[in-house]
């Protein structure tokens, strides 16, 4: 690691490091040197980013835009560069990329009401300040991502192959996924018209991917870029729903705690327009609902499909807890179909108010 570093323009030398963050994917050290400079340090996986010289290009891409659009310093990731002037570094053909730290901010793994609505500001002025940017100049960092109908493709080999003998105990998992196939095809259709614009998107909108001012809880700036590529505003709005505006964990056992918080749903949709509201077409708005439908499909179906292959890709600490994680996502689609009418009026309530 302090061969590492020396191929960094850092003020001062490395005095110390350690683990940092909460991250799965990527190794992550804060470092501090000499004279005070502190520096996020990072190991990329490229077992799960293969091409990382093409991710870093999107980074350096995206915030280059970014920093022209913020008043804030502090409003966007700053990527040091190394001594040969790329914006990483391969040792041993291993990649790593160090960051500026972001001065007294803070990030959260869970949320409160008022740490919800300012994740959906800091995700909407995201979208905001990237609508002039040409997503196009991006690359897939993991292709076809949020295609559903490939992941239903997948889903069929799965449960075809039934590598693990578990097809039968899930049969009405299955037959529940199936019923929605159709639908599926919903936004990669209008996508594919023109109907839906492809924008620049980030595509893990969980709120621990942004950082927080330490004093104010105001949101400051959007974190983990690796997942930044060409995709759908309505995916990013979607994901973010799923994941918090749901009563329950993700793996919850007890279905009966499995909720659509129409309150937290609100919230988001209110924070998220503020910032990038007249940023989005009228069919954008329209499907902001269908987003959060489809991102809860395809994420059950995901984890449904990994459990009947084995658990070779979500990470488990106990037995069925794809299957659990699946049932969840499940239960909360159920829900969302059962408030539909609301989230529709909800989100064209806020769109008038724009």
């Amino acid at each position: 690691m302090q061969s590492v570093l020396t191929r960094f323009a850092l003020e001062g030398a490395p005095v110390t490091s350690e683990p940092f963050g909460s991250g799965h994917i990527n190794g992550t050290q804060l470092v501090r040197c000499s004279g005070g400079a502190e520096y996020v340090l990072q190991h990329i996986n490229t077992t799960v980013f293969r091409e990382p010289e093409r991710l870093m290009r999107n980074i350096e891409l995206v915030t280059g835009h970014l920093s022209g659009k913020v008043s804030d310093p502090r409003g966007v990731l700053r990527l040091v560069p190394a001594l040969d002037g790329r914006s990483f570094a391969v040792e041993d053909d291993e990649y790593w990329r160090v960051y500026e730290l972001v001065p007294d901010s803070v990030c959260y793994q869970s949320a409160t009401p008022s740490l919800f609505y300012e994740s959906a500001v800091a995700f909407g002025r995201f979208q905001n300040q990237l609508a002039d940017f040409p997503a196009e100049q991006l690359s897939e960092t993991i292709p076809l991502f949020h295609d559903t109908p490939t992941r239903y493709a997948a889903f069929h080999r799965a449960v075809s192959e039934d590598a693990f003998d578990r097809r039968a105990e899930v049969a009405p998992e299955i037959d529940f996924v199936l019923e929605f196939e159709s639908f599926s095809h919903t936004l990669t259709d209008l996508q594919r018209s023109g109907e839906l614009p492809v924008r620049v998107t980030h595509n893990d909108t969980k709120i621990n991917n942004v950082l927080f001012d330490a004093k104010t809880d105001k949101a400051l700036c959007v974190i983990d870029l690796d997942t930044v590529m060409p995709g759908l505003a309505v995916n990013d709005f979607g994901d973010a729903i799923r994941f918090g505006a749901s009563t329950a964990a993700e793996d919850e056992r007890d279905l009966g705690r499995v909720r659509l918080d129409l309150a937290l749903y609100e919230t988001y949709v209110k924070g998220y327009l503020s910032t990038c509201g007249t940023s989005l077409t009228k069919q954008e708005l329209a499907m902001l609902p269908v987003g959060a439908k489809m991102m809860t499909l395809e994420c059950g179906m995901r984890f449904l499909s990994d459990h009947i292959a084995g658990d070779v890709y979500f990470h488990i600490s106990r037995q069925r807890q794809n299957l659990d994680r699946a049932r969840t996502q499940f239960a909360l689609l159920k829900e969302m179909d059962a408030h539909w009418d609301a989230m529709r009026r909800i989100v064209e309530e806020a769109a008038r108010a724009l």
